[in-house]
């Protein structure tokens, strides 16, 4: 019985304590569900924490390196601002040692920027550099006097960027520093104050190079790598007006101890005007005398205008090379000017030279050692000076008036043709031929075109001459044929090329070509001419006398012949068939050949027993 009421009451329990789990299940199940509603509707009403807010750390050590950062660049600031005396003192000694010269700077600036690379640095700015001309200098130290005039050497700005790394016993990297508005003017060397001579060594002197005066053991060392100039100028002081150069560019590299640097600049020349990039090396530099600075390189020079000579023209360009010292200059090199001409006349002719020449710095002379030149088809050389001239103004002021010019000029191979084409408005020549000839040439300075202020003296002499007039040329046949007394082949259509000559001396001046002792020879004739021609207007003005080989009833031939040979006694002389008296006037284009009947009247006859010499050219 007993054991029945147990197991009915575990039966009993077991239901009860079943459903009193279910019970406490269903109910944890209401909370955990209340939870989760709870929960959501927070979530939609609350708004979720930003990224800062959750890991705010970070905020903390941002603002931490940024204030540390702050702190530093502050500190160097504080640092750079109590460097920039200690630099500023240190640049003018240094430049004071090594030029021995009064030295000054406005301003020195330091700060911390940002490199073109993205690198943090110390930027450097100077402004107001100025350097004058070396004073008097001791072995014991360096004597500054007050500044005497204008400035060797005057510089507006410069600024530098080195960056933030140092090792210490090596020097600061500086990449590079920029020049802003240098202007650089060479004294004469007669005003210059040379270095006074040494107490302790009487009779010398302190030379470029010499050791510097002791400025003490620097802090800092610096390594530039190179230096770039903008917007430079450089005067070069002569006897007579300065040399005046505008550079447009120039870097320098190469900074040792030997105190030589390699440069590369691009410059505007004067005269002629043109663009010269020049390549090459500098120094050491002179102190005592700084025109005396080493300077060897190479250049090339482009676009050069020759119209800023008056009365020439045209485009040239040259390359060479060059060596010397500021002052005075060897350049050896070429020329090519495709479009030479002389500007009243307009014609072209392709000009090639190749020269050696010296460049005198304290005159602004030039010296044409050799000079080969191809001017068309015709070669020849030359050599002489381009001399400055100087005259004063009103107010006795000296102001140039140009360039005299002296030339030794010797043609050797030349064709005729193209020097005339020069002068010629409509480009065809007077005549054409082989052409030899030895000059001496002056073109003086002046306002009139280059062909009234060109001279010339000399002697010439002309082969295979053919005139380029066909009325012209065609007179000279007739005078050859009936020379040698073949007026027959007149009438025939076969056109006979004549081989002529002609030589002789002659002077230009003034625009006027004077010929004193004109020899033009033709088969069968001789003529001697004196006389001249208008290279503006090309006036033909000769007399002469022309000599054949044939009796002037020869020359004429036929029936007429035969009646004129009782005149051939009055004009047989000195051996010739005939002489006759001619003139030669008119212009280029239309010329007027005709005998000279007035001096035809003053003729002996000759004796027939009284033979004399062969026809001759005149001399």
């Amino acid at each position: 019985m007993f054991y029945v009421r147990l197991h009915g009451w575990k039966q009993v329990y077991g239901i009860h304590l079943l459903t009193l789990k279910w019970i406490i299940s269903a109910h944890c199940l209401r909370r955990v569900a209340a939870t989760i509603e709870a929960n959501e509707g927070e979530r939609v009403t609350q708004p979720r924490k930003t990224f800062w807010r959750r890991n705010r750390w970070l905020l903390w050590v941002g603002t931490g390196v940024l204030a540390a950062l702050a702190a530093l660049a502050v500190t160097l600031g504080v640092l750079a601002r109590r460097v920039e005396p200690y630099l500023h003192a240190r640049i003018i000694a240094t430049l004071e040692a090594r030029f021995h010269a009064r030295v000054e700077l406005d301003s020195f600036h330091l700060g911390l920027r940002v490199g073109q690379h993205g690198e943090w640095g110390v930027w450097a700015q100077g402004r107001g550099l100025r350097i004058w001309p070396p004073e008097q200098v001791a072995s014991a130290g360096l004597a500054v006097a007050a500044p005497p005039g204008a400035p060797l050497i005057r510089l507006d700005e410069f600024n530098f960027h080195a960056p933030l790394r140092y090792r210490r016993g090596m020097p600061i990297h500086i990449p590079q520093v920029r020049l802003t508005g240098l202007d650089v003017r060479l004294p004469r060397r007669s005003d210059l104050q040379h270095p006074a001579p040494n107490p302790a060594t009487p009779g010398t002197a302190v030379q470029a190079g010499a050791a510097e005066p002791a400025l003490g053991a620097p802090l800092m060392a610096f390594h530039i790598d190179q230096v770039v100039c903008t917007a430079a100028h450089l005067q070069v002081a002569t006897s007579k007006l300065p040399l005046d150069f505008a550079i447009s560019y120039i870097q320098v590299t190469g900074f040792d101890q030997s105190g030589v640097v390699h440069f590369t600049a691009d410059l505007t020349n004067p005269r002629p005007r043109g663009q010269i990039h020049a390549t090459g090396s500098l120094g050491p530099w002179q102190v005592a005398d700084p025109g005396e600075t080493p300077v060897a390189g190479d250049y090339r020079f482009d676009h050069a205008d020759l119209a800023t000579f008056k009365g020439v023209a045209g485009i040239l360009a040259s390359t060479g090379r060059y060596q010397g010292t500021l002052r005075q200059i060897a350049v050896e090199g070429e020329t090519e000017t495709p479009d030479f001409r002389l500007s009243p006349f307009g014609t072209v002719l392709p000009l090639h030279t190749r020269f050696k020449a010296r460049v005198d710095g304290t005159t602004g002379d030039t010296w044409l050692d050799a000079v080969d030149a191809t001017l068309g088809s015709s070669h020849f050389t030359a050599k002489g000076q381009i001399v400055r001239v100087l005259v004063g103004d009103d107010q006795g002021r000296p102001r140039g008036k140009g360039h005299e010019i002296a030339l030794a000029v010797n043609v050797d191979r030349g064709r005729i043709e193209d020097f005339l084409r020069l002068t010629s408005h409509s480009g065809i020549p007077l005549l054409t031929g082989d052409l030899q000839l030895e000059t001496h040439l002056h073109i003086a300075p002046g306002p009139m075109p280059v062909h009234q202020r060109i001279e010339l003296q000399g002697q010439f002499a002309l082969d295979k001459v053919a005139f380029t007039s066909e009325s012209v040329q065609h007179r000279i046949q007739e005078l050859s044929l009936r020379g040698q007394g073949r007026p027959g082949e007149l009438k025939s259509t076969t056109q006979v090329a004549v081989q002529s000559q002609m030589e002789g001396r002659f002077n230009l001046a003034g625009g006027v070509l004077t010929l004193p002792d004109l020899a033009y020879t033709v088969p069968g004739a001789v003529i001697a001419l004196k006389g001249t021609y208008t290279l503006d207007g090309g006036e033909l003005n000769f007399v002469g006398v022309a000599r054949t080989q044939a009796t002037v009833s020869q020359m004429v031939g036929g029936w007429k012949g035969i009646l004129l040979k009782p005149a051939d006694r009055f004009f047989r002389k000195d051996g010739a068939g005939a002489s006759i008296p001619i003139h030669i006037s008119g212009t280029r284009q239309s010329p007027d050949f005709g005998v000279d009947l007035n001096r035809l009247k003053t003729t002996s006859p000759e004796r027939p027993d009284a033979p004399g010499p062969q026809p001759t050219p005149a001399r």
